[in-house]
């Protein structure tokens, strides 16, 4: 079953950490966000490969855009 990791706020992608085909860990860190001066982590909440970035480093994303996806 494949989790659909979203953003859960607006924020400016600062860095994308992970990689597609990486394998993940629940609390791995994906992609770092940056809002109002704050790094925020976006973890993986199960294990599994990263199978989908759908952001790119600059990227601003609304809340509950998909951000990535772990199968």
């Amino acid at each position: 079953m494949a989790e659909e990791i979203h953003a859960e706020m607006v924020a400016n992608v600062l860095k994308v950490v992970g990689y597609e085909g990486q394998p993940v860990g629940e609390g791995d860190t994906v992609v770092i966000l940056e809002s109002m001066k704050m790094e925020i982590p976006v973890l993986t909440e199960t294990s599994g490969t990263l199978t989908k970035i759908a952001v790119r480093e600059g990227d601003v994303v609304q809340e509950h855009d998909l951000i990535a996806v772990v199968e």
